[in-house]
């Protein structure tokens, strides 16, 4: 009896990963293409330049990402800056005792000092569990991306994704891969209506990053879909009880909070903490009116061409590489844009409005020195951006490819270049 069972578990086996090798096999080409571009270009770019000291230092006193000493610091250091500092100050330390702390959501770095307990140090633990979260991610969101857009929009969608400049951080130590990782797995159970575990996998969203707490729109627009008919059902009907599924995602904030409670702290904490990073509640959408201003004095001062007179006065700093920051950013805000009508337009009304409440969140907190701050790494894990440039490019000649695609890819080596020397990337 028992060898019957194990022959069966092993056949299950063989049968999953035999379904889901195209989509690793998609996922593995573009994970490491794309992190060999991002390795090559932080390894070349200190080479050639070296580490702004002055920004390690500072920000990074502790010496939390140089735990090694020569080499492999610098092995790791495409992996290792600005908040992969906090990530793995709170794998040591925890929540206590700082007020910036709480705004990075427990999950990611809570793995790191799980896994870390058992193996040792942090920082390769974090590194590891990104790639392999990121991986994961790719997968499924090539699975994904073969149902909504087809088999070519969706290798173009992976590709798209793996060399758009914000997909920097996928492989950082930070916490955009885990979170690719279980809203994409939360989408796609949805969409093939296991509404148990996408309610478990959104829950689990929403103890890695605010935003988080958006997925039970989709979650929630899946359903109906399938409840309704719109969409080819992989099973019976979903009973109207299956929707309160969907109430799991806010738990994983739920158990946040009580968790800084019962630590001591308070429960409102990841709130508060928005404030320190200079994020407050400017009305919807309002960043673009900011972002748009400051992109425009950004402008003025790149053409003037000279650090003074200062165009503005709410980011310190050069005002020319500030100016260029924020021109940047309008940019990405102008990309994001037209993926977002894209989405609309071209795939089911799930997908757009989750990428339109997600970004609402940044755009109506607005940072106050510089708007559009961190921008490219919000528009990153906005997987439906991407599937509708999968789509898109699945429909253009290779000119457009390459040159789309070519454009994302000098833009990712060049922001992996400073992110690796310590110089401030969005």
């Amino acid at each position: 009896m028992g060898v019957t069972v194990q022959k069966r578990r092993a056949q299950r086996l063989r049968a999953a990963w035999s379904s889901w090798r195209p989509d690793v096999a998609v996922a593995w080409r573009a994970l490491w293409a794309s992190r060999l571009l991002v390795w090559v270009s932080g390894l070349g770019a200190i080479a050639i330049w070296g580490i702004h000291k002055t920004h390690e230092h500072d920000f990074d006193r502790a010496g939390l990402t140089r735990p090694f000493g020569g080499f492999l610091d610098t092995l790791v250091a495409p992996a290792a800056r600005w908040d992969s500092y906090w990530y793995l100050d709170i794998a040591h330390h925890g929540y206590q005792a700082s007020p910036n702390r709480p705004a990075f959501f427990p999950l990611y770095p809570m793995s790191i000092k799980a896994i870390a307990w058992v193996t040792g140090e942090p920082l390769l633990v974090g590194l590891l569990l990104s790639f392999i979260c990121f991986l994961v991610a790719l997968a499924a969101f090539h699975r994904l991306a073969v149902i909504e857009v087809g088999a070519d929009g969706a290798r173009w969608a992976v590709w798209g994704l793996v060399l758009f400049p914000g997909s920097l951080w996928f492989s950082a130590v930070y916490s955009e891969s885990l979170f690719l990782m279980v809203s994409v797995g939360a989408v796609l159970c949805a969409r093939r209506e296991r509404f148990a575990w996408a309610g478990v996998l959104g829950a689990l969203g929403a103890a890695t990053r605010s935003a988080g707490l958006v997925l039970m729109l989709p979650l929630a627009l899946l359903w109906w879909d399938a409840y309704r008919g719109a969409q080819p059902r992989t099973a019976a009907r979903p009973s109207p009880l299956s929707l309160g599924w969907v109430l799991l995602v806010p738990l994983g904030l739920v158990a946040y909070c009580g968790y800084l409670a019962a630590d001591g702290g308070s429960w409102h904490a990841p709130f508060a903490a928005q404030d320190v990073w200079h994020r407050a509640f400017k009305g919807p959408f309002y960043g673009i009116n900011q972002g748009a201003i400051a992109a425009w004095d950004g402008l003025r001062q790149i053409v003037h061409g000279s650090p003074t007179p200062v165009y503005w006065d709410r980011a310190g700093g050069d005002s020319i590489a500030v100016g260029r920051h924020d021109v940047a950013l309008f940019l990405c805000l102008v990309l994001g844009a037209i993926g977002l009508v894209g989405a609309f337009r071209r795939l089911p009304l799930a997908h757009g409005a989750y990428a339109l409440c997600a970004l609402l969140l940044p755009l109506s907190y607005p940072v106050g020195p510089q708007p559009l701050m961190s921008l490219p790494r919000f528009e990153a894990v906005l997987y439906p951006l991407f599937l509708w440039l999968g789509w898109w490019l699945a429909r253009r000649g290779t000119l457009w490819r390459v040159a789309v695609l070519g454009t994302f890819a000098v833009f990712l080596a060049a922001c992996s270049a400073l992110f690796s020397t310590w110089h401030w990337v969005a």
